[in-house]
């Protein structure tokens, strides 16, 4: 939506209730917001592992029929925006095989960087490939494991892996939970009466009325069969990197992620924008609905009103059929709505979590001020965006990067506000636990707390110069709302 970083994607499982499916289905319900690409479920019922999973929304997929295709009491499910591989029906998750150990599924949040490094070793050994996706890397290694049991298998096939993977996979008979060392990308884990659940975020708890027991620790593979629950720790203790861009922009904000709630910490985002970027102005309008929580701690922070100036479409489809003769960013427009009678003559305060290529905030600007608003001062609840992610989000290049390629002043000019202002690193990093020293702050600073391969050096390449000419700001987009 708009001018952001796209989602990481979502999973999702439950072990030991009659309706594990239909459970599934609300999980992803909930976690749709972190992809919407595909979505697909499996089952089990003890003697058999099925899979249902297509291209669209969750309520679209599923329904009363589909669901009684997949019975039994434990399932997987995915919601998916492609950081690794095509958007494509053969790269939607889960992915099922049936190998030497047994039939196996799998859903996969994250990137593994050395995928690719992985593959071409498996390809020159003879496997034959499905999909482009980083996650089939990992069932090739697990289907040629000589290992003796589907757990040692496992094990032998995950710490082959460099990068972030939180991962829900199902056996015949058992659910396993497994979390990178890292710990970039959120997994946790919960209890509905005598049933175990894993999901990327608590909200999913919430709707099937399951309780938060913890989160999947950094490096742990959790078991849960017939016998209950085991944990094994097969990787050597390394350093936390939680993806902060989690509490900036990802979660929902009623959810808790890395053990913080994600309201609370946006908020103070916003509070600590207002310290470090106060001025003065009549009204702080949130742009919707990333910017709510951040404007929320700006407005009580410095007392002026907060009013939503801004009314967004919640019921906007994918795809929207524009009329022949073209409305000046129908895009923007068919999303958002200003409100005149807050906007005009005031001097406007607008809350944003971050700006990516600074494409849909110039629209934005220049649509407040078509209201009649006085002054229009931009206020982001992040640093500049000035680097990719490697490590399940995806971001364009480095020199597409707005704020990786011009100074502040540049991008206030081109978004056409009076004023512009970043939240500092530090006010970032403050705003969460211990300071942040358990975060990955990669796309902000540009250092990585995991090496990539070298085939991928080419997306931090900061190309300021094409043909000797300087880097441009971003040109309109067109205005598809597609």
């Amino acid at each position: 939506m708009f001018d952001k970083l796209h989602e990481a994607c979502g999973v999702f499982g439950i072990f030991g209730h009659v309706e594990a499916s239909k459970l599934a289905y609300l999980g992803l319900y909930s976690l749709q917001h972190r992809g919407q690409e595909s979505a697909g479920i499996a089952s089990a019922d003890g003697t058999r592992v099925r899979v249902v999973r297509r291209m669209g929304h969750v309520a679209d997929i599923f329904d009363e029929a589909t669901l009684a295709e997949l019975p039994g009491h434990i399932a997987i499910g995915h919601t998916r925006y492609s950081t690794a591989g095509e958007s494509r029906l053969s790269n939607a998750q889960p992915i099922l095989i049936d190998c030497v150990h047994g039939q196996i599924g799998i859903c996969h949040n994250g990137n593994i960087v050395n995928a690719n490094e992985v593959r071409e070793r498996l390809v020159r050994a003879g496997s034959i490939f499905q999909s482009n996706s980083d996650t089939e890397v990992v069932l090739h290694l697990y289907a040629r494991s000589q290992a003796g049991t589907f757990e040692d298998a496992i094990v032998e096939s995950i710490t082959q892996l460099t990068g972030a993977f939180s991962l829900a996979l199902i056996t015949r008979e058992h659910l396993i939970a497994v979390r990178d060392p890292h710990g970039f990308r959120p997994l946790a884990l919960g209890r509905l009466g005598d049933a175990w659940v894993v999901c990327s975020e608590t909200c999913a708890l919430d709707l099937i009325g399951a309780t938060c027991v913890r989160d999947v620790e950094p490096g742990e593979v959790v078991i849960i069969g017939a016998d209950g629950l085991r944990s094994i720790k097969p990787f050597p203790a390394l350093p936390l990197s939680h993806c902060i861009f989690e509490h900036v922009y990802f979660a929902r904000p009623d959810s808790e992620v890395f053990g913080e709630s994600v309201n609370e910490v946006r908020t103070e985002l916003g509070r600590r924008l207002a310290r470090e970027t106060a001025v003065p102005a009549d009204v702080v309008v949130p742009i919707p609905d990333s910017g709510v929580c951040a404007a929320t701690g700006y407005a009580e922070d410095t007392r002026l009103p907060l009013r939503f100036g801004l009314i967004r479409n919640h019921y906007v489809g994918r795809t929207f059929i524009e009329p022949a003769q073209s409305i000046r960013h129908f895009g923007v427009k068919v999303k958002l709505n200003p409100v005149r009678s807050i906007l005009a003559g005031q001097r406007v305060v607008l809350i944003d979590d971050s700006i990516v290529r600074g494409t849909t905030s110039r629209k934005i600007v220049k649509m407040v001020r078509a209201a009649g608003a006085r002054e229009v001062h931009v206020r982001i609840s992040c640093p500049p965006t000035i680097s990719p992610c490697f490590y399940g989000v995806d971001t364009p290049r480095r020199s597409e990067l707005i704020a990786a390629t011009h100074t502040l002043e540049e991008i206030r000019r081109y978004l056409g506000a009076d004023s512009l202002g970043y939240l500092s690193l530090d006010g970032l990093v403050q705003s969460v636990r211990g300071g942040g020293r358990s975060y990955c702050t990669s796309c902000y600073t540009g250092r990585y707390p995991v090496a990539f391969p070298k085939d991928q050096t080419a997306y931090l390449q900061l190309t300021l110069k094409l043909n000797d000419q300087p880097a441009t700001l971003p040109q309109e987009e067109p205005e598809s709302v597609a």
